[in-house]
């Protein structure tokens, strides 16, 4: 098929397709052969999809016999090599950690120990890197860092330690090597006299390079590269001699294995005379992506580019304001292809961006080819088991629990049902009264208070969960089948076997078969912990993916960098153009640092970003091209990718060429995406005319005077008079705000405590108490309180400072006025005659002054109200003061009162004192009578948020009155809800 005093290092240009420009020249040079002479040639692919391709491309062209097709990774599985079994990734990444955990014992500044599976999978990287690219262990060891920090010397000493596996020849690099060398060697001896292709590699890898070499010298062997540059002057390609600058090039590893085959390039010939689908944009393209050392050559060639505007005519640049716009205008152009039936491929590193495209597209029922399927720790039973993973080791809390319960997974048999209802019961229970921590006896003891069948349920949950918190340092092994049969139990809830639905489906298999990996080798892993268990099950978990039988478009298509070779569609969009996502920025590298690497022969960081580089050069002269980046994420704004840099910056500098409105064009069309999508996010005329689409107003609903309330608490008068919304919510719909299900020590929880402390303080005062043994009093009573009350230690130690902190203030308020304490939380009502309407309250504190009057005290561990707010808002200690004038405290009678005080136990300490008059009561008492009457008429309206202290002060019912959609200073509109009661005699007796 080839001559053999030719070159056989073929190239195909950047835009081309690929694969079918690949079958169609093999067809063409085989065409004056027999048939069978084409089931004699042997083409090596670099990946599946590429394989998938060009034997269906095979197919098109009609029957025939096709050529043998291999990949070049299973190179290894040829079973005339004479080749060791292959040991397992996993269990070369185990025994990495098993020797790293005990480098971090002794050296516990080198990484914290939740990294360290990252460090074993780095490390057995690093392995898989020397052994592809024939890079000894002695060759690190002989490394000269004396230069360096202490670091790079202590990892290259860890590295000599664990020299012997890197030379062990069972790992799947390392036989992939030793195929490679036995198929040369046998080549050599007996070279084929068929034809023999590698087809769609860079040689970007030593392994791939050294087969390429091999394959090059035989009389019939040929490469076919892909994305070759024959734009590139044959100056730029001298320039790129050197790694330290070039390795982030497209085309530097075309340069690099030129330099293994000892060849120029103009000794790679094209394979097919077939034109890009626009050869002067890939000139631009080309030209924008020099090397940086010879960007200079800008100047010199930029005048020589023709017009601009008809060059990227079919290049559109989308700037979009956030991600979300980007993936909804990108969801646009798929749609629009979709109906046109043009074939359209987004392709991008960024899994965010395509599954936010993939929900977009949902509404309309396209569904796309995504070649990387979905990751397996966001299916069904990843999250499982990700969740039941987080119960090891770790105190059982509310939050945790429910997530699980509520998990679809969970009890997923015949008992679903039920298991659901009991879940909801103990949520409301959770919410309510806690506990933040439940245990076993927990939930047996609110099981066994029900009168329904919840305790069998509560007994399997105990039992299921009994002991995961004290879950010692032990062998992986244990760890694994512990979490195992407790996801299986969790999944079948309480039916008498089997595992649910946790194992079925596609994503089921998939996670059954990584728990079988990760038990069959466990014993090779040493001993971890419980925390230590979860960080490497999830790492294991985030590397998996499910690819689901799914029935997708067959024309919407999302692919990976690497298929951009693959071609083939019409309509390309590059998304996700931003520096840190494309190029994707160099993971950091533990072991070896930028110098010590090129020493030693590996591969430099910029690798990656040389072929994302040649990724984006091939993707980006296709037929029609959409380059799409956001200008801002959730955090900040984004810079550019460097090769979109490069292209705006090229282009600006070109005025001659047009440079500035070819630019200007291309974002033009993209604006026109990006309208699109914004209008499709807008409602309609018809939309805005419907009610239920326009922004709420500020309500102040108006409901029948019966269902008003005929009692309120002192504390909520204060919430009368600022949000009457909330009484509204609470007291006429009847609708009580639920405790967030993640319980977190609040202020709320902190009064509490510290008004129980004070209770039993003044309640248990021995006589002839010093200050001194008060205040040891006071602190030995906080600790008990706390001990008992709160579950969180952090927040007891932090508040027993407080209240230490406190106590010489409280005591000194406790003995200022020598009062003696006559109640203490003591409950008092008082009618507000002539209105049929009750005031009831409890008051901290009730003292008789030596003169006989009354001190009413409040305890504040928040600021105390000033007072220019109690004569506003709070009136919660005056209205008190009210009620015990008035005989409201039974066990107190008629009582003058002759001061109330707030006293702050928080950051200020302050005291507000009030002294009490009879003009101040009478006055009080009549605006209370004012302010009930005023709402035991149905004309008055429950007004939301009449008068906060501040406009962003949260309220429980916010949401429910629509805040957001109208405005604090917008007016209130009143409505009557609900009808009133219809009277006896309003009813007409009946003929």
């Amino acid at each position: 098929m080839f001559s053999p005093d030719t070159s056989r290092i073929f190239a195909l240009p950047p835009g081309t397709d690929f694969p079918a420009e690949l079958v169609s020249g093999l067809i063409e040079r085989m065409a004056q052969q027999t048939p069978q002479a084409m089931a004699r040639v042997t083409i090596y692919l670099n990946t599946a999809r590429m394989a998938r391709r060009v034997r269906d491309l095979f197919a098109a062209h009609g029957a025939r016999l096709l050529p043998r097709l291999l990949l070049l990774s299973d190179l290894a599985k040829d079973p005339s090599l004479n080749l060791a079994p292959a040991i397992p990734p996993l269990r070369r990444r185990l025994q990495m950690a098993e020797l790293i955990a005990k480098l971090l014992d002794a050296q516990p500044d080198l990484a914290p120990r939740s990294a360290l599976y990252d460090l074993a999978d780095s490390l057995a990287n690093l392995m898989d890197e020397m052994q592809g690219e024939g890079v000894s262990a002695e060759a690190i060891a002989a490394l000269d860092v004396s230069t360096h920090s202490k670091h790079w010397e202590r990892t290259q000493t860890f590295l000599r330690i664990v020299a012997p596996l890197f030379t062990d020849s069972t790992d799947a690099e390392s036989r992939q090597r030793l195929a490679v060398q036995q198929l040369a060697q046998r080549w050599q001896s007996n070279p084929p006299q068929h034809p023999v292709l590698i087809a769609g590699s860079t040689g970007s890898r030593g392994t791939t390079a050294l087969l390429m070499q091999a394959v090059a010298a035989l009389p019939q062997g040929a490469l076919v590269l892909p994305g070759f540059d024959f734009d590139t002057p044959s100056s730029v390609w001298q320039a790129m001699d050197d790694a330290l600058t070039a390795e982030d090039h497209p085309q530097y590893r075309f340069r690099h294995l030129i330099d293994l085959l000892q060849i120029s390039p103009g000794d790679i010939k094209p394979w097919r005379n077939t034109a890009p689908p626009d050869p002067n944009r890939n000139r631009l393209i080309s030209l924008s992506l020099r090397p940086a050392p010879v960007t200079d050559q800008w100047l010199i060639e930029g005048p020589s580019l023709p017009d601009l505007p008809r060059a990227t005519e079919n290049l559109t640049l989308i700037e979009a304001a956030s991600p979300r716009a980007e993936a909804l205008a990108i969801a646009m152009i798929l749609r629009e292809a979709a109906e046109s039936g043009t074939k359209a491929a987004l392709i991008t590193p960024d899994r965010n961006l395509t599954r936010q495209v993939t929900a977009a597209l949902d509404r309309w029922a396209i569904l796309p080819d995504d070649s990387a399927g979905r990751p397996l720790a966001l299916s069904a039973p990843g999250r499982f088991l990700r969740h039941t993973a987080a119960l090891l080791g770790q105190r059982l809390t509310a939050d945790i629990l429910l997530t699980i319960l509520k998990h679809p997974l969970t009890a997923s048999g015949p008992t679903r049902g039920p298991h659901l209802l009991l879940t909801r019961y103990l949520e409301l229970k959770l919410r309510k009264t806690g506990p933040a921590f439940p245990t076993g006896p927990d939930l047996l003891e609110w099981a066994k208070a029900r009168t329904d069948n919840a305790l069998p349920w509560a007994q399997f949950l105990a039992d299921t969960l009994h002991g995961l918190d004290q879950i010692p340092h032990r062998p992986l092994f244990d760890h694994v089948s512990q979490h195992r049969a407790l996801s299986e139990a969790l999944a079948r809830g309480l039916d008498p076997s089997g595992s649910g639905d946790l194992w079925n489906k596609a994503a089921g298999i998939e996670a059954l078969a990584l728990m079988e990996t990760l038990t069959a080798e466990a014993p090779h892993g040493g001993t971890f912990s419980a925390a230590e268990y979860r960080d490497l099950f999830e790492a294991l978990v985030n590397k998996g993916e499910v690819r689901e039988p799914v029935q997708a478009h067959p024309n919407i298509m999302i692919w990976g960098t690497l298929e951009a070779r693959v071609q083939g569609a019409d309509l390309v969009i590059l998304g996700g153009l931003n520096d840190g996502i494309w190029p994707k920025l160099p993971e950091p590298d533990p072991w070896l640092n930028r110098s010590m690497r090129k020493k030693a022969a590996l591969l430099l960081p910029e690798r990656q970003i040389g072929l994302s580089a040649h990724d984006y050069q091939q993707a980006i002269a296709a037929p029609r091209v959409i380059l799409s980046r956001a200008t801002r994420n959730a955090e900040a704004e984004t810079v550019p990718s460097r090769w979109l840099n490069r292209l705006m910056n090229l282009m600006d500098g070109l005025p001659q060429q047009s440079g500035k409105q070819a630019l200007a064009d291309m974002r033009a069309r993209g604006t026109k995406w990006l309208n699109l999508a914004r209008a499709l996010e807008q409602p309609t005329t018809a939309q805005q005319a419907d009610t239920r689409l326009r922004p709420a107003k500020r309500p102040a609903p108006q409901p029948p005077i019966a269902a008003r309330p005929p009692k309120l608490s002192l504390t909520n008068i204060e919430r009368l008079i600022r949000d009457p919304y909330a009484i509204y919510a609470r007291y006429i719909l009847r609708l009580n705000p639920l405790d967030p299900l993640h319980q977190t020590p609040d202020a709320r929880d902190r009064g509490i405590i510290v008004h129980e402390v004070l209770e039993r303080f003044v309640k248990t005062r021995p006589p002839n108490e010093t200050r001194a043994e008060a205040r040891t009093r006071l602190l030995t009573l906080a600790r008990a309180v706390l001990a008992e009350e709160s579950p969180f230690p952090a927040a007891r130690a932090l508040w027993l400072a407080k209240l230490d902190r406190a106590a010489d203030h409280f005591l000194t308020q406790d003995a200022k006025h020598s009062g003696t304490p006559l109640a203490l939380e003591t409950k008092g009502a008082l009618p507000l005659t002539p209105l049929d309407f009750a005031l009831f309250g409890t008051p901290d504190r009730i003292d008789r002054l030596p003169d006989g009057t009354l001190h009413l005290i409040d305890y504040k561990t928040g600021a105390a109200p000033k007072a220019a707010q109690q004569k506003q808002y709070a009136k919660q200690l005056l209205l008190a003061a009210v009620m015990a004038n008035r005989g409201g405290f039974a066990d107190l009678g008629p009582s003058d009162v002759a001061k109330i005080s707030y006293i702050g136990l928080g950051t200020s300490e302050d005291v507000v004192e009030t002294d009490i008059t009879e003009a101040l009561l009478t006055e009080h008492w009549e605006k209370l009578l004012n302010l009930i009457s005023r709402y035991l008429r149905r004309s008055t309206g429950y007004t939301a948020r009449r008068a906060l202290f501040e406009t962003r002060h949260a309220g429980d019912y916010d949401h429910l009155s629509r805040f957001g959609e109208w405005e604090m200073s917008d007016r209130a509109i009143p409505e009557q809800v609900g009808p009133e009661p219809i009277c006896p005699e309003q009813i007409e007796a009946p003929e």
